[in-house]
């Protein structure tokens, strides 16, 4: 059974359509990425999911049902907006927010310390909230996401203000929680957290889903779609290209959905700015992915002069 089954969802405010047409499913024992644009409805995505928001169409099960109150304490919710109260001490806070998700104290106070040494916060444990740095926040916040041990675990960019040290623990911990069997749900714009952590995405634009499926699969239906070269020369303004960077001596090129990358190699070689060293397909990241959907629905103005160099 889904833990989570989301179909054809709605939702407008006044006359902002928030949520066009959403629908997908998670899966137990996975990590799923909600991705999309700002402003491309994810946020009141989760907010229904949540029964934050009542979709006005659509229908959403969670758990295989309508989600109740005993649904909710299964649930562990990580904001993009973070919610900790800044004047409280740490330790009482984070005690407060367990007891809510339905622990007793005691059970609480035993779980918070293994946290806090996890977190390396055991000494900042009778700090006011707001005397901690924004890296300790967000552990901070993530600690009260995971203590009460949800079932599902809704992660709104978890790795924000953390060092390398504590991302990569962070990333252990939501792969261990994955291994238990839970369901996650990530939502991110660092493309290549998501490539490094999860098992299907859905990418959502202007408010309807434009991608979904398992990120390997993903992948290979867009293999052809971004381009390496090595060469003397700017190649950033090439007509058909979405996106291009530079790394390494390396110029790596996403190309609009279509775009044949023979005739962008045309249009290169005839350019006698340009001396290309090495071509290559290349196997695209989720970010030239996530570029060729977004932006790649609305062509360059240049498309005219690739049409007539392929012609």
């Amino acid at each position: 059974m889904s833990t989570i089954t989301a179909n054809h969802l709605s939702k407008q405010f006044a006359d902002v359509q928030a949520v066009a047409d959403v629908s997908f499913s998670v899966e137990p024992g996975e990590i799923f990425g909600l991705l999309g644009p700002n402003g491309a409805g994810k946020t009141t995505t989760i907010r229904m999911i949540l029964d934050i928001f009542k979709p006005d169409h659509g229908s959403i099960q969670v758990f295989g049902g309508k989600l109740d109150m005993a649904g909710k304490r299964r649930i562990g919710y990580l904001p993009e907006d973070r919610g900790l109260y800044k004047n409280q001490k740490l330790e009482s806070t984070l005690i407060y927010l367990a007891m809510l998700k339905g622990l007793d104290k005691r059970t609480a106070e035993q779980r918070l310390s293994i946290w806090l040494d996890r977190f390396d916060l055991s000494d900042f444990r009778r700090k006011k909230v707001q005397e901690l740095s924004r890296g300790m926040q967000q552990k901070a916040q993530i600690i009260a996401t995971l203590i009460h041990d949800p079932d599902l675990i809704v992660v709104d960019e978890p790795f924000s203000g953390l060092d390398p040290v504590n991302t990569r623990l962070v990333k252990q911990i939501l792969e261990k929680q994955r291994a238990a069997g839970k369901t996650i749900i990530m939502s991110t714009h660092q493309m290549y957290q998501v490539e490094a952590l999860c098992n299907r995405i859905v990418l959502i634009d202007k408010g309807c889903t434009v991608l979904y499926g398992l990120v390997h699969e993903i992948k290979r239906n867009f293999a052809g779609n971004a381009l390496l070269l090595q060469g003397q020369g700017d190649f950033s303004h090439i007509p058909g290209v979405l996106e291009s960077r530079k790394e390494n001596g390396s110029w790596h090129l996403a190309l609009e959905t279509g775009t044949d990358p023979q005739a962008v190699l045309r249009l290169i070689t005839s350019r006698e700015n340009l001396h290309l060293e090495r071509f290559e397909l290349a196997e695209p990241s989720l970010e030239d992915i996530f570029v060729s959907v977004v932006a790649g629905q609305i062509k360059g103005t240049q498309t005219t002069e690739l049409e007539a160099a392929h012609a």
